[in-house]
C-alpha cells in the first residue's frame, strides 16, 4: 500500500504525528486509525461479495481488478484468441515509413532488397526535379 513511502518520508510522518498528536495521545490515535482502516476493508470485502453474488454464477470468475483500463488492455493482449500478436508482429513501422518517404520523394523501391534496412536517411538533401520535370504552376487552382 505504500510502497512508495521512503525511509526519510517516513520519519518525517512520524516526527510531524509526535508533534501534532503528543507522545501521550499517539497510541490511541493509531489504534483509532487502524481500526478505522480494518472497517473500510471489511466493508469493501463485504461489498464485492455483495456485487459477486448479484452478478450470479455466470461472473464467478470476474475480478475488480479487471476494470482498470490498463489491466483489461493487458488481459485483452495476452489473450490470443483475436490473432493480436501477428497483426503486431506483422506491421513493421520503420519499413513502412521508408516506403512512404521514397514516395513522397520519387524514388523507386525494390521490396525484395530494402535500401539501409529499411531506415531513411534524413542527413541527405531531398532531390528537386529539374523545371521541366515540374508540372505547370496553375495560380488559379490553388
Amino acid at each position: 500500500m505504500f510502497n512508495d513511502i521512503g525511509p526519510l518520508e517516513l520519519v518525517t510522518l512520524i516526527v510531524l504525528a509526535v508533534l501534532v498528536f503528543g507522545p501521550e495521545k499517539l497510541p490511541k490515535v493509531i489504534q483509532d486509525v487502524t481500526r478505522t482502516i480494518r472497517k473500510i476493508r471489511d466493508f469493501s470485502e463485504s461489498a464485492k461479495q455483495d456485487i459477486r453474488q448479484e452478478l450470479g454464477p455466470e461472473f464467478k470468475d470476474f475480478e475488480f481488478e479487471d476494470l482498470n483500463p490498463k489491466t483489461f488492455i493487458r488481459k485483452q493482449l495476452d489473450n490470443d484468441d483475436l490473432g493480436l500478436k501477428e497483426i503486431r508482429n506483422g506491421f513493421d513501422l520503420k519499413k513502412e515509413m521508408a516506403e512512404v518517404a521514397d514516395a513522397v520523394h520519387g524514388r523507386e523501391t525494390d521490396a525484395a532488397t530494402p535500401s539501409s534496412g529499411g531506415r531513411v536517411d534524413m542527413t541527405k538533401k531531398p532531390e528537386i526535379p529539374a523545371a521541366e520535370d515540374r508540372p505547370p504552376f496553375d495560380a488559379d487552382a490553388t
